[in-house]
């Protein structure tokens, strides 16, 4: 019997890493198992190490003391993977209520293990992520009925302050482009924006309930999805009157599967509004800006210059209906795409183009989007560690050479691309040989997740470190003034 309980207290300490993984991949069921994957990929030892830990475990039927030492090595699997983390638990009321659900279903496993079979004890540490998913699949619905509550409040909100809402989706940009349009609506109307990238029913409400006041006239709400069906809920409690689509990308593969489907899911964010703001630039968003000009203002978008688009913006210039401004953009903003969407948003909600032209050079950029900064040595670095994907790392890469001219050298930083599904090797293997096409570039990557990928790049101009510091120091050290630092993403530490 104490086997049992020793094996089940040691379980339930090798809980934390992975209520930590929980916390970090938003609480999603099957991400647990999806990390677990990614490290057995990248370091095939793991996988070994991990056969062992089962093996060790299961001969705890002929030999009682199995069990214990499967459970302590378990408590140590992935080798690689640090169990407190930079970013340790935190313990919110979520976590609390997950904890709690996982330590029952444990319970419920140890005392059946203890009555009928204790010589099973070894089952615990092999059964432990799997009962960490029962909880997180069990607690995912739960915490979705708890949520109504908040979201009936919010609809109320709304109700009685009456903001014209403009609501923003997309594969990538949502939080560029959010930020870009709300400081641009300032400029006429009293705006208020969800904050950081709160774009889900729980962020938007609470965003709502705890800042929408009364003489709002515009709430700017980001809109997030995992799948289909999730935006068609937040145009229910959030009706917008402008909506738009940033880009159709990758980003969502590994979740959606195609990109038809994400098209699909991104599309409901387009029936409740009477205008539409969209990208041109992708083809599936093209076709709907056609269908959709006989019901409704649409207001098309496009970096390229020369596209019959209402709006667009390229280096210096901002055109809206054939007539051109010239504009000159901050540094640290990002991609112009996302410019011409804010600009159209901007528009849709009747900003006087006078005020859009006269707001564009202040518009904030967006933190680790493609944020350029220059060091005192004279070095530029780019920030552009959130929400990486191929057609966003394409454009730091290209802002990056910009800066760098003939004669400065770009040092690309990156882990690679995630989540891109089934297309996720060939986009870091297209983006490493980009990042070292030349004698003129250097590409560092960080961890092993992507590294096979990544050392598709030339040999000769690229380096592998294990984390991002030494990539970093390596990097900086080396650089002279006039070179690029270019950081393209940045995994979480649970990350291989």
């Amino acid at each position: 019997m104490w086997i049992v309980l020793v094996t089940s207290a040691l379980t339930l300490v090798s809980y934390y890493r992975w209520l930590r993984v929980a916390q970090r991949e938003h609480y999603e069921p099957t991400r647990l198992f999806a990390i677990e994957w990614i490290w057995i990929k990248a370091r095939p030892v793991e996988a070994i190490l991990l056969g062992a830990v089962v093996v060790v475990c299961l001969a705890s039927f002929v030999l009682p003391y199995g069990a214990l030492v499967g459970a302590l090595l378990f408590v140590g699997w992935p080798v690689g993977m640090s169990f407190a983390g930079a970013k340790r638990l935190v313990w919110t009321d979520r976590v609390k209520r997950l904890a709690g659900v996982l330590f029952v279903l444990h319970a419920v496993v140890t005392l059946l293990i203890a009555l009928f079979l204790p010589a099973a004890a070894g089952l615990l540490p092999i059964l432990a992520v799997a009962l960490a998913e029962a909880a997180l699949a069990i607690m995912w619905r739960v915490e979705k009925a708890m949520a109504k509550k908040w979201q009936v409040q919010a609809a109320a909100t709304i109700r009685s302050v009456n903001p014209k809402i403009v609501a923003i989706t997309g594969s990538y940009g949502k939080t560029s482009t959010k930020n870009y349009a709300t400081h641009l609506m300032q400029g006429r109307w009293s705006t208020l924006a969800s904050p950081a990238s709160f774009n889900n029913a729980m962020g938007l409400s609470r965003a709502v309930n705890d800042r929408l006041q009364p003489g709002t006239d515009i709430f700017v709400a980001e809109m997030g999805t995992y799948g289909p069906g999730e935006i068609a809920e937040l145009t229910e409690i959030f009706p917008p009157e402008v909506a738009a689509i940033t880009t159709i990308g990758e980003a969502h593969l590994e979740r959606m599967k195609s990109r038809a489907t994400i098209v699909t899911a991104k599309s409901e964010i387009l029936p409740k509004a009477s205008t539409v703001v969209l990208n041109i630039d992708v083809p599936e968003l093209a076709l709907i800006a056609e269908n959709l000009r006989a019901s409704k203002r649409v207001i098309a978008c496009s970096a390229v210059p020369g596209t019959a688009a209402e709006v667009i913006v390229t280096d210096g210039a901002l055109t809206i209906n054939n007539q051109t401004y010239a504009v000159e953009l901050p540094d640290e903003v990002g991609h112009p795409i996302n410019v011409a969407i804010a600009v159209g948003l901007a528009l849709a909600v009747e900003v006087p183009i006078e005020t859009i032209t006269e707001r564009l050079p202040s518009i904030p950029g967006t933190p680790h989007r493609a944020e350029a900064n220059r060091t005192p040595g004279g070095v530029w670095v780019i920030d552009d560690t959130f929400n990486s994907n191929p057609t966003g790392a394409a454009a730091a890469l290209a802002k990056a050479k910009r800066l760098a001219g003939e004669s400065g050298t770009v040092w690309t930083i990156t882990p690679g691309m995630v989540e891109l599904g089934t297309e996720q090797a060939a986009r870091n293997i297209e983006f490493a040989q980009a990042a070292t096409a030349s004698d003129q570039m250097r590409l560092c990557i960080v961890g092993r997740t992507n590294r096979k990928a990544l050392r598709a790049g030339d040999p000769a101009r690229t380096t592998a470190f294990d984390s991002r510091k030494a990539a970093a120091d390596h990097a900086l050290t080396a650089a002279k003034e006039g070179d690029v630092v270019l950081y393209e993403n940045d995994l979480p530490d649970h990350y291989a």
